[in-house]
């Protein structure tokens, strides 16, 4: 049996102010600090162990692994980074408040702009002081590789590639996975290793700072999943 542990980041700054993140590098929280710690603490209480270590190029996912791996004594590990297992691109609503937005278009449509596959919001402009192609941490994107905004498909579409491409042959090298990451990067993980369709992934939300656990067969194909928690 392998297992793969999927954690969404501890609450960021944002989290805490209601905002769209998306691509805006925010840091964690105090409270998104605390929840880090804690999920790498459960971790070790399960005795998990792992031997790869994957992430994406935002600190508050990538500060969010370091918690963990430093409560499971594991800071040696190697440690992959790739803007693929980004949070969605949420365009020109990033920055901004989620209530001040349902106020002024509806909370129909945010909703919309949130949970649809196949919506996107509106797009960031190339003007914009947000736009992030000058940003070091994307110097090897394309032109063409670089969002103004996505939809859940978009998301889903890199995520997967990723997955497919570079997490799936450690997992079946037997290697032992966790990988940091975002709400909307784990929902495309789960509806792809679940098979959920687009309405029920509308539904599905990730908690911040908890371990998802994946049992997979060799054939990679889901026998379970489950949060883990904390023994009392």
């Amino acid at each position: 049996m392998i297992k793969v542990v999927l954690i969404r980041h501890g609450q960021s700054q944002y989290n805490l102010e209601n905002k769209f993140t998306g691509w805006k590098d925010v840091d964690l929280s105090k409270n998104g600090i605390q929840e880090a710690q804690k999920a790498g603490e459960i971790l070790h209480q399960h005795e998990y162990v792992f031997d790869i270590a994957y992430t994406l190029v935002l600190k508050r996912a990538i500060k969010t692994l370091w918690e963990v791996l430093d409560k499971t004594d594991l800071t040696w590990l190697p440690v992959y980074k790739s803007w693929k297992l980004n949070e969605r691109h949420y365009g020109a609503l990033q920055g901004l408040n989620k209530a001040k937005m349902a106020e002024k278009y509806g909370e129909e449509q945010v909703h919309t702009w949130r949970r649809s596959m196949h919506v996107r919001p509106p797009a960031l402009e190339k003007t914009d002081p947000g736009y992030e192609i000058s940003d070091p941490k994307y110097k090897d994107l394309k032109a063409d590789e670089f969002p103004l905004t996505e939809n859940l498909a978009d998301t889903s579409a890199r995520v997967l590639q990723y997955w497919k491409e570079t997490i799936v042959p450690a997992l079946q090298q037997q290697q032992r996975i966790v990988i940091s990451s975002h709400g909307n990067t784990i929902r495309a993980l789960v509806q792809y290793l679940d098979n959920l369709s687009a309405e029920e992934v509308t539904g599905l939300n990730i908690p911040t700072g908890r371990p998802l656990v994946y049992e997979l067969d060799d054939q990679l194909n889901p026998i379970k999943h489950y949060y883990l928690e904390k023994n009392s």
